[in-house]
């Protein structure tokens, strides 16, 4: 009996560090990242990454919801500390320049323009792919390093779409 204890009291604690600490299973909710991800797609949370990389433009973040730290959401990383971010028309700019965002469909993009914003020390701008449906940078600033909690890296369901995210 001791031994069954001892066991199932390491894999709990192995466990509980590796979704801590390494990696988690996350279910993507709402359509804002499409066509890359879609609703009720399950997918592997890389919590580890950040701890030796920095955040980079174009990654896909799983983070606390700023104005709701219980809840999480999924965005692309379009701005890092110190770049300027402005939205013309629709179009990225990023420190200036044009950024091409092969990820973001024609009829998910908005026309709307946005004025500069500075993203200051610690913070990251973000956006959904599916941009006439998201809830992003946008409409409540940008996200503190802090809140962001690992990198979205595979998709494992459904089977069909099983894949590196990129």
């Amino acid at each position: 009996m001791w031994e069954l204890v001892h066991d199932l009291s390491v894999a709990v604690l192995f466990c509980f560090f590796l979704i801590t600490f390494v990696a988690q299973a996350f279910r993507v909710q709402g359509t804002s990242m499409l066509p890359l991800l879609e609703d009720s797609e399950r997918i592997i949370v890389n919590k580890f990454v950040y701890r030796f990389q920095p955040i980079d433009r174009g990654d896909v973040v799983v983070f606390w919801y700023p104005k709701d730290p219980s809840v999480s959401f999924i965005k692309r990383v379009v701005g890092v500390p110190g770049d300027t971010v402005e939205l013309r028309r629709g179009a990225l700019f990023v420190n200036g320049r044009r950024v091409e965002e092969d990820y973001v469909r024609a009829q998910f993009n908005d026309s709307e323009s946005y004025e500069a914003v500075q993203v200051p020390k610690g913070y990251y701008y973000v956006l959904g792919d599916h941009r006439n449906s998201s809830n992003d940078s946008r409409n409540w600033g940008e996200v503190p390093e802090k809140y962001i909690y690992g990198k979205a890296v595979f998709r494992f369901w459904p089977l069909g779409k099983i894949g590196l995210i990129r």
